[in-house]
């Protein structure tokens, strides 16, 4: 059973968690890593989800404010072994949950046009493809995503 619980960027299992991620990245986004790894910075995050399974961190994610009634979805990954049980959905909707109880109703992310497994669970929660913002703008590898809650 997957447990999922509320911390910030300081908690030494999400550190470790992002340190996969990166060193997956680094091969997924190749040259282009470096681009993209200085918009990556965990510090300060003050809201962040990790995934257990019988107390082995697998997953996890992160939000930060983005305007005043956005948050930003950041930082998301599962460890590979435990990829295709749902643990990106359950972290997913645990920051959106989360985010909403804050007074967010409105989400923005990117991802790599080479991640298809991620544009998959975007889509599948409801996530609707957005001109790149930001510093996404006229980015051809990154694809950005929004969702609204009504």
């Amino acid at each position: 059973m997957i447990s999922l619980i509320r911390t910030t960027s300081e908690h030494p299992d999400f550190v470790e968690l992002v340190k996969l991620l990166d060193a997956y990245l680094a091969i997924i986004d190749g040259a282009e890593h470096s681009f993209y790894a200085q918009f990556n910075k965990i510090d300060m995050l003050k809201n962040v989800v990790v995934a257990f399974e019988n107390g082995e961190a697998v997953g996890c994610g992160a939000f930060k404010p983005f305007e005043s009634d956005k948050v930003e979805m950041k930082r998301m990954f599962v460890k590979e072994k435990m990829r295709g049980k749902k643990i990106a959905y359950q972290v997913l909707n645990e920051l959106e949950q989360w985010a909403a109880a804050l007074g967010f109703h409105h989400y923005v992310l990117e991802t790599g046009i080479r991640q298809s497994a991620a544009i998959s669970l975007y889509h599948k929660a409801g996530y609707q493809i957005i001109p790149n913002y930001g510093q996404y703008i006229g980015v051809e590898n990154s694809v950005c995503f929004g969702k609204k809650l009504i």
